[in-house]
């Protein structure tokens, strides 16, 4: 398992990460825009939202930070601009792990297959941390 912090920005994400590359002389290791990503005609995307950030991330050291926008209409509350993404390299490890945080928490997103893992998720658990599951490999 790994910890990472994820940044959500309010349309600012591309500029945290210029800042923060530059602050820690980090290796950007790229980014993805909301246009960028598989469209879903059912959900078509906003114009305003094909330019935000979906994902960014730099390398400091050996850790990663890792940023977003928020997508259009979602607002960032103070306690949510942080979220810890816990990395996995085997699903039944993400489920298990996932289930477990479901006590006394909610599921913001059920773990499941996506373009980008095998099993991805998102949950605020009972102390009102959130965590994103990102399982890696396909």
């Amino acid at each position: 398992m790994k910890f990472f912090p994820y940044l959500r920005l309010e349309g600012n994400a591309r500029e945290a990460v210029a800042f923060y590359e530059k602050a820690f002389q980090a290796e950007n290791l790229g980014t993805i825009t909301f246009g960028e990503m598989p469209s879903d005609p059912e959900y078509p995307l906003p114009e305003g939202a094909k330019d935000l950030v979906a994902h960014a991330a730099i390398k400091v050291g050996e850790s990663l930070i890792m940023f977003s926008d928020t997508f259009p209409g979602e607002s960032v509350q103070k306690g949510d601009m942080v979220t810890i993404c816990v990395m996995f390299d085997d699903v039944e490890k993400a489920r298990q792990s996932f289930e477990a945080l479901q006590e006394g928490g909610q599921v913001e997103m059920p773990l499941t297959e996506t373009s980008f893992s095998p099993a991805y998720g998102v949950i605020k658990d009972k102390f009102g941390v959130t965590f994103q599951f990102y399982t890696e490999g396909k």
